[in-house]
């Protein structure tokens, strides 16, 4: 009965007569994660500014981020038009409590719903807190949706028994058969034309979602190659930049590479503010190692530690250093990126600097002329330092002038003291291009 009261709801909310029904249709078909959370909210955002009547969700996953889940749950049951979804093969764990958000669900022959145990990375029960987090979620899903609760919960609890449906010690799955009998699928089907057709819609428009050209270019510099070349990029043009200061190039390469680099992770939820702040920390610290106290100390390890640690945690969909449901592949994934980019950045450092030293393009910004002092050139610097030296003041200082010492006249500047011309003077500093004197008691 109550399946019949849906789809009569369903149909009655879709289009009025003689209007042809407009359906968008959105797939996820890979892992819950905040890729795919970002899919169906760009999805649901095209379904309303294209005036859809309705929304299908082919579904086929294996589950994933329970946050992300319930996120996209969440965001389906406070959608303002019917969602059905066809599950054309499995719709497990994450993605069992998706299907559940929908207002029908449809079956592909073979497909399969249930085994909604929470598990981290190695495929092991998290611990008994995710648990009761994920059967409330599922309970009030199923409440809200029409649907039995308590074998929604059995879904996620293997210590619920259910009559006629499991036993203890076994997760519900149902397959479509199954399901259609315990209120869990409404019918069996093939195709989604044929779900249109047991809605009674026979005059319709379908229109699946793409991601915009945006959304594909933001989707291709996410991808782990990419990610490690940019890597590769952003650690080489540091390097460089340091080597040949006022350049610019290998600058401006590493800051378009770093840009390239966290606009897409953070666009798909994975770089998270903190995770931002740590690698510019990291970069602020190697800073302070480099310019402020040079050599190899706390700073410059402990800038090196954040900024590696940033760019790989960037790439993994931790809350806050808890891997608790990160896959161990997309942990070992992002450290295999992370490394393949900073060894890449190593071997351009060593043999990229010294084709680009003696390139053309470094020729042209490089100053390469000689000043040999045989063709007229003199220098401000001495070779021999005049701290200490005697001489009398060659002009007045007041108190910059010119002094004279061993019969060479050099530019001068005393400690704020007129020194008058002819007095006898001492060199107290020689910064190279100046002398620093006072009056020679």
């Amino acid at each position: 009965m109550l399946l019949l009261l849906s789809g009569l709801t369903v149909q009655a909310q879709i289009a009025p007569p003689n209007v042809r029904t407009r359906v968008l249709v959105m797939k996820i078909g890979a892992e819950i994660d905040p890729r795919t959370n970002r899919y169906t909210q760009l999805a649901l955002d095209e379904a309303t500014d294209w005036n859809a009547d309705l929304v299908i969700l082919e579904l086929d996953t294996y589950g994933g981020l329970v946050t992300d889940a319930d996120e996209i749950r969440t965001r389906l049951l406070e959608y303002e038009i019917p969602i059905l979804v066809y599950i054309n093969k499995d719709a497990a764990s994450a993605g069992a409590l998706i299907a559940i958000a929908c207002d029908s669900i449809y079956m592909a022959p073979g497909a399969s719903i249930g085994a909604a145990t929470v598990v981290n990375q190695t495929g092991e029960a998290a611990p008994d807190k995710y648990q009761s987090y994920m059967r409330s979620i599922m309970r009030s899903t199923a409440e809200a949706t029409g649907r039995d609760p308590f074998i929604a919960e059995a879904m996620v609890d293997e210590n619920l028994e259910v009559p006629d449906v499991s036993p203890k010690g076994q997760v519900v799955t149902f397959s479509t058969s199954e399901a259609i009998k315990w209120g869990f699928c409404e019918a069996r089907v093939s195709s989604i034309d044929e779900i249109l057709q047991r809605n009674g819609i026979t005059d319709y428009e379908v229109k699946e979602y793409q991601l915009p050209g945006t959304e594909k270019v933001v989707a291709f510099f996410i991808n782990p190659f990419v990610s490690g070349l940019l890597i590769l990029i952003i650690i080489g043009g540091l390097y460089f930049e340091l080597q040949t200061p006022g350049v610019g190039f290998p600058l401006l390469a590493a800051v378009v590479a770093l840009i390239l680099y966290l606009v897409p992770h953070y666009l798909n939820g994975l770089a998270a503010h903190w995770e931002i702040i740590l690698f510019f920390l990291g970069l602020g610290l190697i800073a302070v190692e480099v310019f402020i106290l040079p050599g190899f100390g706390i700073a410059g390890v402990a800038g090196l530690v954040f900024t590696i640690s940033a760019l790989i945690l960037i790439m993994v969909g931790n809350n806050w250093f808890d891997f608790e449901f990160v896959p161990s592949a997309q942990i070992l994934n992002a450290l295999l990126t992370a490394v393949i980019g900073m060894l890449g950045g190593v071997v351009l450092i060593v043999f990229g600097g010294m084709r680009f030293a003696n390139s053309r393009a470094f020729s042209r910004v490089a100053l390469e002329s000689v000043q040999d002092r045989n063709l007229g050139y003199t220098s401000s610097f001495r070779e021999q330092a005049l701290a200490g030296r005697t001489g009398i003041a060659y002009t007045i200082l007041r108190p910059s002038g010119k002094v004279l010492i061993d019969d060479v006249i050099y530019d001068a500047s005393s400690r704020g003291d007129f020194i008058m011309q002819g007095e006898k003077i001492i060199v107290v500093e020689d910064t190279g291009s100046n002398l620093k004197v006072r009056k020679d008691a």
